[in-house]
């Protein structure tokens, strides 16, 4: 048996805690002593808690007293230096990620620099409802075509560079696909473009005079399971019924529609979201009218629990208009 001595590794556990407050995902941060963003994340007491998620749970509820509604593991984050610094010899720390939904309203933040942001202030370009955002076309393609042409063979992949550019960013024919999230990120990472790859010291943000505006950047690679985070809620929108755990028990078929429109952000045609709505059989009427819309009263619905036995797989398979 070799004598040599093995690096101690730590288990912290990270959250990506979605909420949605006037048709805006929102994502609880926490600011750290460096001043940057980042997702909520504490270590992992396997004295005390049976489960990762119960003590994900426990701590959440503890520092920022919130109780979280749906939560799913999203993908374990260990790589090299994704915590260290120069010349760290501590424990490496490998951080399980989650996705968790709450409802903002019937919650309040307690911990001390936590707060709610807007996600799309992390990911400025997957904000598509109103327009493609000005950020692809003024800043991002321009940046990732040049880089694209600097592919040598030593650096192609299983696609070359300008055709993951064309896939992930829907040019050239291709079409935009809202669950590329990670991808997009990840691209724009190896590319050198944020300021997360100059901070871990990746040539090619190193070799750059000056990044772009991409952005806010986050602690840590707290902005890459956020985009975890976000890619997996856009892709089970269509095949569970998790919108409803951002919503209050009672709804507007049109603060349904906002709130599917906030997270895949995506515009969608109002009668064919309504058409879909009816035959997928998600909500039924309460029988009540709301006077709080501004307008005029709207019927508030809810969702309908007994889809969950009639079918596997109930959601929302929403096409946009772009």
């Amino acid at each position: 048996m070799s004598d040599k001595l093995l690096t101690p590794i730590e288990i912290g556990l990270t959250a990506a805690i979605v909420a949605i407050e006037d048709n805006e995902p929102l994502i609880l941060t926490a600011r750290g002593s460096d001043g940057l963003a980042g997702l909520p994340f504490g270590p992992f007491d396997a004295l005390t808690h049976r489960t990762f998620e119960i003590g994900l749970r426990a701590w959440v509820e503890e520092q920022a007293g919130l109780r979280l509604g749906y939560v799913e593991q999203l993908y374990t984050f260990g790589d090299r230096g994704r915590h260290a610094e120069a010349a760290d010899t501590g424990a490496h720390m490998v951080s399980i990620g989650y996705l968790a939904l709450t409802r903002a309203a019937d919650n309040g933040v307690h911990a001390a620099g936590a707060t709610f942001a807007p996600w799309y202030r992390f990911f400025p370009w997957e904000d598509w409802r109103e327009q493609p955002p000005a950020i692809i076309a003024r800043d991002i393609i321009p940046a990732l075509t040049k880089w694209a042409e600097e592919e040598t063979p030593e650096t192609i992949r299983a696609l070359p560079r300008k055709d993951r550019v064309r896939l992930n960013f829907g040019i050239e024919g291709a079409s935009w696909d809202e669950e590329r999230v990670l991808d997009r990120y990840e691209l724009l990472y190896e590319a050198g473009l944020i300021e997360e790859a100059r901070r871990d010291g990746r040539p090619a943000a190193l070799a750059r005079k000056a990044l772009p505006a991409l952005g806010l950047s986050m602690r840590f690679d707290h902005r890459r399971i956020l985009a975890t985070g976000i890619a997996r809620l856009r892709a089970k929108l269509k095949y569970r019924p998790v919108i409803f755990e951002l919503l209050p028990a009672e709804f507007t078929l049109t603060e349904l529609q906002h709130t599917v429109e906030a997270i895949s952000g995506r515009h969608l045609h109002k009668q064919n979201f309504r058409r879909l709505v009816e035959s997928e059989a998600l909500v039924e009427p309460t029988g009540v009218m709301s006077t709080q819309t501004g307008g005029r009263p709207a019927a508030l619905y809810r969702f309908r629990r007994e889809v969950l036995q009639e079918r596997p797989a109930p959601g929302l398979r929403v096409r946009s208009r772009r």
